[in-house]
């Protein structure tokens, strides 16, 4: 293995009826006033938000809610969000929902935090975070692992660019995961979702580095085990062995675990910020929509690490390295088109672009050719560009 730092804080509250823990785990950290964080109706309409906050005023902790959050976590929406914790006078951020509630209310905890600071000075780069709120999470999603990540990410509906920020003061205090609570969501979601997993783990896995035999088994067992209980939980989404199984392994997918001791490359991420950013489509389609392109453009820099993918993933074994990368790309790619995902712009739903709009998405994704992303194969403009037009049909 070679040297690493991790670092988990998140507890982690598991299994049926784990929200009725809700409560005790706001006050176990500090919580006295809370701000809800929500999206749409769902949490309501399912009576998720009443036993929560039943829960909360049986406990005599104070609450206020904030909905409204979207798919894409907008900056003006957490902007608002800021000043509603900062009314309230809240001291603890509680986001029920999926990686787009829990973003946003990190936002928010950022914010309520550093009143004198606007947050996108965080996102932007230019303030680091340095103090924040705590913040809890009901998830009822599995997808964007943000209860477990040091990331969040939010759009600048000014600029349309969308960008992360990566920070330990992100990571929830804790995590409450009932997979009964992701029985409702709707196929396409879900699908979404299973995309969303996978790339957490393999926007990690390709890498030059070598000696990191026991994170590249972790990495391997996750996908397989992704692709598994895809099968199952696309066929019934009550299924509570699949819906468990795919919960778990979205929380781990993005806590760094299968990272230890290689740089993450997270290019693929960075085209398909873009993507959302611009057209406001969903993310786990935007990555499935732009990740072929980038495997076949950059393969050739380490087929061995295509090939190893492909054999340990996806059992393929003939051929030779370079056949082999190629047949573990396609079966990605297939997979992914027998959940219903795009595997191109076209497919996306925003159709095929012309030249000048496919400058513009590689001048957002690279500064305007200030500054390269990604690491496997670092992505400059002209890099961008390219694989902007592979996935251009």
């Amino acid at each position: 293995m070679n040297s690493f730092t991790f670092y988990m804080p998140t507890e982690i509250l598991f299994g049926r009826g784990a929200e009725e823990k809700t409560a005790s785990a706001v006050q176990k950290h500090g919580g006295r006033r809370v701000l809800i964080v929500f999206g749409g109706g769902s949490v309501k309409k399912s009576g998720l938000l009443d036993r929560v906050e039943r829960g909360l005023e049986t406990a005599g902790v104070l609450f206020a809610e904030f909905g409204g959050a979207q798919p894409n976590p907008l900056l003006s929406h957490a902007r608002d969000g800021v000043r509603a914790a900062a009314k309230f006078g809240a001291d603890f951020i509680l986001a029920i929902g999926g990686g787009s509630a829990i973003d946003t209310a990190k936002a928010i905890a950022h914010g309520a935090a550093n009143l004198d600071i606007d947050l996108w000075d965080f996102w932007s780069g230019k303030r680091p975070v340095e103090r924040s709120l705590p913040v809890g999470v009901v998830l009822t999603i599995a997808a964007a692992g943000s209860e477990t990540s040091n990331s969040a990410v939010l759009t600048n509906e000014e600029t349309g660019k969308k960008c992360g920020v990566n920070t330990e003061f992100n990571r929830p205090a804790f995590a409450i995961m009932n997979p009964e609570l992701t029985y409702t969501l709707p196929r396409q979601q879900l699908a979404c979702g299973i995309a969303d997993i996978m790339m957490h783990t393999l926007d990690r896995y390709f890498t030059h580095e070598t000696g990191n035999s026991f994170t590249d088994r972790v990495a391997e067992a996750l996908l397989k085990n992704v692709v598994r209980y895809a099968k199952v939980a696309m066929t019934n989404h009550r299924d509570y062995e699949a819906m468990s199984e795919l919960m778990w392994c979205g929380s781990v997918s993005h806590s760094g675990f299968t990272s230890l001791g290689r740089t993450m490359d997270f290019g693929v991420h960075k085209l398909a910020h873009e993507l959302s950013g611009r057209f406001d489509v969903t993310h786990g389609a935007a990555l499935t929509a732009m990740w072929g392109a980038w495997a076949r453009y950059v393969y050739e820099d380490a087929p061995e690490r295509f090939a190893q993918y492909a054999e340990n993933v996806w059992d393929i074994s003939i051929g030779t390295v370079e056949e082999r990368a190629r047949a573990g790309i396609r079966e990605t790619e297939d997979f992914w088109r027998s959940l219903g995902l795009p595997l191109s712009l076209g497919e996306l739903g925003v159709g095929v672009q012309d030249e000048e709009e496919l400058a513009y998405l590689a001048d957002m994704c690279t500064d305007r050719g200030n500054k390269t992303v990604g690491v496997f194969h670092p992505i400059d403009r002209e890099t961008a560009l390219a694989i902007y037009r592979l996935a251009n049909h």
